[in-house]
């Protein structure tokens, strides 16, 4: 529906035909607490259906979703005191409960998994050393590194559970993006795992470039962001290094006042070139929880097998056609 912009498009863009199969690459960014809350069953949705191309959240966003496979979060209060709480073995996080116990059962799934991908990058390792040793270029190969977005397509794998947003999201070849994996229950069983036996590697850089590529890697870009902090910067930055997403859609109750990325406008994003200056970003002032899933009621699932139809066979670049 777009028209072509002279000089700016791509010259392979110009038929109107192609143009007519081009559609734009969506990045879904969403803090933890989404996953902990009962938006978890909107966005895995959405992941189910392959509705985004590329998902950003941080490290509770990936472990909540695997233990919500093993036990419930339960419904609480804000006003709940802490100190009485923690005698119980129970977590707040808001006004919901998580009990120690659905941890432990995280940790003892998680750990052994973290063990077996030490061995693969090991066994990798060693097979590269001897390629290495017998190579006359001067050139190194490729070598094997576990990144955030790897190891969680593997924890989508293995948990095996259509309940799970990870599983629908490895399934269907959306990578999730964490730079702040560590941050969290996955990172303190790496560091105790780290004791056990060290050497295990996770390599953020491979990720960065991984995520840039899929911005810079697209003829128009939407950003569809819930919460801010780190998952609203990562992938507004990403779309910075295309010079600004073309469609993007905040849901936050930040407030620009404190100066901080969180509650930044889209203005301030455009200063920045991560929205482009002739975008028509929305933000909208609201609870997520309450906010998204009216929004996905009247867009994304109002006629879903329609959409599903007008875009299988859309590309995001040209190269996309070829693999």
């Amino acid at each position: 529906d777009v028209p072509f912009r002279e000089g700016t498009d791509d010259e392979e863009l110009r038929d109107p035909a192609v143009r007519s199969n081009i559609r734009a690459r969506v990045f879904f960014a969403y803090t933890s607490n989404q996953i902990s809350c009962g938006q978890r069953e909107i966005i895995r949705f959405i992941v189910q259906h392959g509705l985004v191309d590329c998902i950003v959240t941080t490290a509770g966003g990936i472990e909540e979703d695997i233990i919500k496979c093993f036990e419930p979060t339960f419904m609480g209060d804000f006003k709940l005191k802490g100190k009485d709480l923690r005698k119980k073995g129970i977590n707040r996080i808001g006004n919901l409960l998580v009990p120690n116990n659905n941890y432990c059962k995280f940790e003892d799934w998680m750990a052994p998994l973290i063990v077996k991908m030490h061995d693969e990058q090991d066994e990798k390792l060693a097979e590269w050393a001897k390629v290495v040793a017998k190579s006359t270029q001067e050139e190194l190969p490729p070598r094997f590194a576990w990144t955030p977005s790897k190891v969680i397509e593997r924890i989508g794998n293995e948990i095996n559970n259509e309940e799970s947003v990870l599983y629908w999201a490895a399934k269907n070849q959306i990578p999730v993006f964490c730079p702040a994996l560590t941050d969290g229950s996955v990172g303190d069983m790496m560091y105790f795992h780290s004791y056990k036996r060290p050497g295990f590697v996770l390599d953020i850089n491979e990720d960065i470039r991984r995520i840039n590529d899929l911005a810079v890697q697209c003829y128009a870009s939407g950003m569809l962001i819930l919460g801010g902090g780190l998952v609203k910067h990562h992938t507004c930055n990403a779309n910075l290094m295309r010079n600004g997403a073309d469609f993007s859609v905040y849901i936050n109750t930040g407030q620009e006042f404190d100066g901080s990325d969180s509650g930044a406008s889209p203005e301030e994003a455009i200063s920045w070139g991560k929205i482009r200056i002739d975008a028509k970003p929305v933000k909208v002032c609201a609870d997520a929880t309450i906010a998204f899933p009216l929004i996905v009621s009247q867009t994304f699932a109002k006629d879903l097998q329609a959409y599903k139809e007008s875009t299988k066979d859309a590309i995001c670049w040209m190269a996309d056609a070829q693999e």
